[in-house]
């Protein structure tokens, strides 16, 4: 694997907005290869698991060490038979307790006006063995309640978990929470009792990331469609109160390719933001509340 380290970020430009003292900076950025576009990442049991849509969907486990990612030589492709099933991966929702669901949002048309979003059931451990979905896929449901695209994460709200995600379009954009083990049995998310909570958001969100200790809710957004960084962090029980999401701030920077994911690693003043870009495509930094 190849890594090239980018310093010198002095000129990145960050703009903050609201009155909460959250705040972001960029450390260094690094090239990791044999993603694909990377499209997210997400901490699993202190692992990095960065995922992709290379010749077939996949996840690839990292060790962090040191604030840099080292590739253990696990690598999991989303394929069921030698078939690519999971080929754009937008979400990877897992706690380790209850179902472990992954996202997938396929491009129906080149104008990217018809999409059909899809959540795959699938058993964590069995797939870390067999580092294939054949024997591990537990249920596909057609994520149909959607507006554009899927991106699961568990969130926590009064005291029960929830899957939730939220679109990509650039109007009519919600948060929705389904119930885990509905979702888990279900053929659509449409069907009665999946869809639990909901609240409407800002375009363009790629990813989610859970922060529990925080009770925040980080939207990983473009400013623009496919464009432009922005993190957009959300007090997620007033959110669900209101109907609407309530920011506490919101994050931009000028850095112009596509940000697709988000994640902290382990703590809450470090973290790594992943973009579709092929080369400084992660970057690590640093948070300070």
């Amino acid at each position: 694997m190849k890594i090239a380290f980018v310093f010198g970020l002095c000129g990145l430009s960050v703009f903050f907005r609201s009155s909460d003292p959250i705040s972001l900076s960029l450390t260094r950025s690094v090239t990791v290869d044999s993603l694909g576009a990377c499209q997210g990442i997400s901490m699993v049991n202190g692992k990095a698991y960065l995922y992709g849509d290379r010749e077939v969907g996949m996840i690839r486990q990292y060790d962090l060490r040191d604030s840099s990612l080292t590739y253990t030589g696990q690598e999991i492709k989303l394929t069921q038979n030698g078939q690519d099933v999971i080929n754009h991966p937008t979400g990877i929702a897992h706690i380790g307790t209850g179902p472990t669901f992954i996202g997938n949002s396929i491009r129906l048309n080149t104008e990217g006006t018809a999409w059909r979003a899809v959540i795959y059931a699938v058993d964590w451990n069995k797939l870390l063995r067999t580092r294939t979905l054949d024997n591990t896929l537990l249920n596909t449901i057609e994520d149909d309640a959607c507006i554009q695209g899927t991106r699961p994460e568990y969130v926590q709200y009064q005291g029960k978990w929830y899957v939730a995600t939220a679109d990509y379009g650039h109007k009519t954009n919600q948060v929705r929470l389904y119930d885990p083990e509905k979702l888990r049995t279900a053929k659509k998310t449409s069907e009665p009792g999946v869809v639990v909570h909901q609240f409407s958001c800002s375009p363009w969100v790629q990813n989610l990331h859970w922060i529990p200790q925080k009770n925040v809710l980080v939207l990983i957004q473009n400013q623009l469609e496919g464009r432009r960084w922005r993190f957009t962090f959300l007090d997620l029980n007033k959110s669900l109160k209101s109907g609407t999401e309530h920011v506490l701030r919101v994050v931009d920077t000028d850095k112009p390719d596509e940000l697709e994911g988000f994640a902290l690693t382990g703590d809450l003043r470090h973290g790594i933001a992943v973009t579709s870009s092929r080369t400084n495509n992660v970057h690590f930094m640093n948070v300070t509340w």
